[in-house]
């Protein structure tokens, strides 16, 4: 079914037609001029400040944060966590270039296989694409370089993001993606902490809907 046979249905079963000529272009020029919405004062920082306190709120969600100098000290901070956590040193990893040019190979302990996440996979390591300061969240949008899956069936989420990837505020994320990607992606999840719920007995629970574990290896490219 295509985009307009589906607006055409929804005008229909709420008996509108077409929208007036006047809010069709208001609504046009809104999409063009991307008006900015609140940006709380607790994210116009310095961008170390934001950084600092990116990893503050990470933290506060019951995610860690491991930070390294350089995308080539990745596989040792990974092989690290794993063996912290007693957990297997196999994982599943998004096919994306950067994480592609890290040399995995100087870990040779660790199994990676690229793809998609599977039912059976208790660790996967996702590509970062922006953190949030003011909340300690990842912005991932989806593609095939950075599949959806990964954010989903893993007990233990591993994101590697850049410092240089870390914005203030939402909005700013939102700018990257107009920039870095042009198209709205398909899906964009934002990730705070460990999937949790207190639905039953107000008992929080983590692992509810997804990783029990998030834990952030931070490059620091900003030096």
């Amino acid at each position: 079914m295509s985009k307009e046979s589906i607006l055409t249905a929804i005008r229909r079963g709420l008996k509108r037609g077409p929208l007036p000529g006047d809010q069709a272009a208001m609504l046009r020029g809104r999409l063009a001029q991307h008006p900015r919405q609140l940006i709380p004062a607790r994210s116009r920082l310095a961008h170390a400040e934001q950084v600092a306190l990116f990893v503050r709120n990470v933290e506060k969600e019951f995610g860690s944060v491991a930070r390294v100098a350089e995308l080539a000290s990745v596989p040792g901070a990974v092989a690290d966590y794993l063996g912290a956590q007693n957990l297997p040193s196999r994982a599943v990893m998004a096919p994306h270039p950067e994480l592609r040019a890290i040399p995995w190979a100087e870990r040779p302990l660790l199994e990676i296989r690229e793809g998609r996440a599977e039912g059976s996979d208790a660790v996967s390591i996702q590509h970062g694409f922006a953190g949030i300061a003011e909340t300690g969240t990842l912005m991932l949008p989806s593609s095939p370089e950075r599949p959806v899956t990964l954010n989903l069936l893993a007990d233990t989420e591993i994101v590697v993001l850049r410092a240089s990837a870390i914005t203030g505020a939402y909005e700013e994320g939102w700018d990257r993606v107009r920039t870095e990607i042009g198209a709205m992606p398909r899906n964009v999840m934002f990730i705070t902490g460990p999937s949790r719920s207190a639905d039953i007995e107000q008992t929080l629970e983590l692992g509810a809907h997804g990783p029990r574990r998030l834990h952030v290896v931070l490059v620091d490219d900003m030096q």
